[in-house]
């Protein structure tokens, strides 16, 4: 463990400090793990996919609407907004646990 000068108040710390004890001056940024990083792109893909799945899913089913009679397309409407429906809360639920998983493996200082 070498000793190095705080770039703030000329103090003798540690290299492997993140923050000078004396001034409180951030030497070093804390990083993620590779667990954390594995959870911050998968978080980041699992976003990505459910947009895509999201856009792609509604633009096919209104592509289909114009060859439809009046009946068939108030039951193309209902199971739209079903899909959709159950696109958006499976995009909720895989955010928020991806989400805390994210949190739990954030860097600590």
């Amino acid at each position: 463990m070498a000793m190095v000068a705080c770039p703030e108040c000329q103090t003798q710390i540690s290299d492997k400090a993140f923050k000078c004890p004396s001034c409180g001056a951030q030497i070093r940024k804390p990083k993620r793990s590779f667990m954390g990083k594995l959870f911050k792109w998968t978080f980041v893909a699992f976003n990505a996919l459910m947009l895509v799945w999201l856009v792609t899913g509604f633009s096919q089913s209104s592509q289909k609407m114009t060859s439809l009679t009046g009946a068939e397309q108030a039951g193309a409407v209902v199971g739209t907004g079903i899909g959709i429906a159950l696109i958006l809360g499976i995009w909720a639920i895989g955010d928020l646990i991806l989400g805390l998983f994210v949190l739990f493996t954030r860097p600590k200082s």
